[in-house]
Order: C-alpha cells, then structure tokens, then sequence
C-alpha cells in the first residue's frame, strides 16, 4: 500500500492495529491456557475481554471512514507472538519462571499497543477526526491500564520463581 496522504497512513495504521489485536488476542488465549497463578489468569481473562472489545471498536473506526475491516499484517505483532511462543516453550518446564515469561510477553505486547493506539490518536487530532480520537482513546486507557496491572505484578512472580 503506497502512503502518499495523511489520510493513507490512518488506513495502513488502522489496519495494523487491527491485525495486532487479533494476533494478541489469539496469543492471550493460549497464555491463559498456560498460566499458572490465579491472579495473572484472571488479568488475562480480563484483557481477552477487552481486546474482544477494542476489535469491536477498531470495526466502529472502519465505519466512521466509510472503510471495511481490513488486516494489514504487523509485523511487529507478529513478532512479538513469535517471541511470547518460544520462551513459554523454553519456561514450560517451571510453572514460576512460565509466568514470569508470560508476564513479560503481555508487557511488551501494552506497550506496543500503547504506542501505536497514541499515534492514531495524534493523527486523528491532526486531522480533526475527534470521534475516531474517542475510539482509539478508550483503547488506549484500557491498554494503559492493563500496563500498569501487568508490571505491578512482576516483582511479586518474580519473587516467586526467585
């Protein structure tokens, strides 16, 4: 897809938020199958719900530009799954250091999230789309939240597995 216009690079940067939310979605479904403490299995129970969520709302900004919901691969997304697959293989064999690696992946993952939910909204502000701002802003709380769950968590799992 080629980005001449300001306009084209929401379409490509919509587009991979969308992908990366499925691919996280899919991702957070197998961590939750192999989580260990309850605790994390339920922030992870938790977050599958709103990525559920922040999908529905990504479809509501694809109507708001008179666009169909479309997948543009992220690499980056794709990656951090890769990266989240490996170490839980590698960690699988300790249910501590398991969680601990999952922890970490989920992390990355906000963060990531984090940055690309702030760049659309910069763009929408930009461009006066204050409704597609709206959306992307309730992602984005949810993402920030479930940051700061996720890493006040750490230090007690990796008390754990110390």
């Amino acid at each position: 897809m080629s980005m001449k216009t300001l306009n084209d690079k929401l379409a490509h940067d919509l587009g991979d938020i969308y992908d990366a939310e499925h691919r996280f979605l899919e991702a957070q479904q197998q961590m939750h199958e192999m989580a260990n403490a309850r605790e994390l299995k339920a922030m992870i129970k938790e977050h599958i719900a709103q990525t559920e969520q922040q999908i529905n709302n990504l479809e509501q900004a694809y109507e708001l530009v008179g666009m169909k919901p479309k997948r543009v691969k992220c690499d980056a997304a794709a990656g951090l799954v890769i990266e989240g697959e490996k170490s839980m293989k590698e960690a699988k064999d300790n249910p501590a250091v398991l969680d601990v690696v999952i922890a970490g992946a989920a992390a990355k993952v906000e963060h990531y999230e984090i940055a690309s939910y702030r760049g659309l909204i910069a763009a929408c502000e930009q461009m006066g789309q204050q409704e597609l701002c709206n959306i992307f802003e309730q992602n984005l709380a949810q993402e920030e939240e479930t940051a700061q769950k996720v890493e006040s968590s750490l230090p007690m799992m990796l008390k754990k597995a110390a």
